[in-house]
């Protein structure tokens, strides 16, 4: 099949910011990319509309399509249907770099599929910022997204994950829901050996981002319960 894509439009990945409290993580010229689109594919229609408001896009001259978990792989072609006629499109997730632990990454493979040019533009990803403040393993990392909600299952995840870290001396990275961030401190400083590095990265680019990085032996289990109900990520490397 030919893959010529000068008559048809972009589909631009836009990061968010990952709060609503920091300013907003976007260089001019990102913003000027964004500015002059007209068609979204987003995550949370409310959450899409607040950010780009803020950045001055005209919401009600827009159009958006819904993008999430409950999505039909039939359905994605419709959303790129203005790429095809020349249009540009823009992609959001509801936090952070769209395509990365999101539903954004089977639109990008149907772009790719149906010829259209991807461009992602310069924003904030957590993983990232994580790894940067961590002090742990740049070099080589692994992102696992969620692990196990129940602590046992849990606790099994992250001796797997500590005993990958240690073969291969790279960096294991998670996520979990906020609500369960004080468990999943508890559940690592009880099953992780005394020496593995831990790390959590809450609220990044807020006022009240916290990062931490000690050995598990240093950690204090009550850390835990300050980390409620706020976004984290959680890393580790084992010694």
């Amino acid at each position: 099949m030919a893959n010529d894509q000068s008559s048809r439009g972009v589909l631009y990945l836009i990061p968010s910011p990952l709060g609503e409290e920091g300013p907003t993580p976007l260089t001019t010229a990102t913003v000027e990319q964004i500015l002059p689109l007209r068609h979204f594919v987003v995550e949370t229609g409310k959450v899409a509309r607040r950010f780009l408001k803020t950045l001055g896009v005209p919401l009600q001259a827009c159009t958006y399509y819904d993008l999430n978990k409950r999505t039909r792989p039939e359905d994605l072609p419709a959303m790129l249907a203005p790429a095809l006629g020349g249009e540009d499109v823009g992609l959001l997730s509801d936090a952070g770099a769209p395509g990365v632990a999101d539903p954004g990454a089977q639109l990008v493979r149907q772009a790719h599929a149906m010829g259209i040019r991807v461009v992602p533009l310069v924003g904030p990803s957590a993983i990232l910022l994580s790894i940067m403040a961590s002090g742990l393993n740049g070099q080589s990392f692994t992102f696992h997204g969620y692990l196990s909600p129940k602590r046992p299952q849990l606790a099994k995840d992250l001796k797997r994950l500590e005993a990958e870290s240690r073969r291969r001396r790279a960096t294991q990275l998670w996520i979990e829901a906020p609500y369960r961030n004080q468990a999943t401190v508890e559940v690592a400083l009880e099953s992780l050996a005394p020496n593995t590095l831990f790390s959590v990265a809450t609220d990044l680019t807020q006022p009240t981002e916290f990062i931490h990085t000690a050995p598990i032996h240093a950690w204090e289990k009550a850390i835990g319960a300050t980390l409620q109900k706020r976004p984290a990520m959680f890393l580790l490397l084992a010694q």
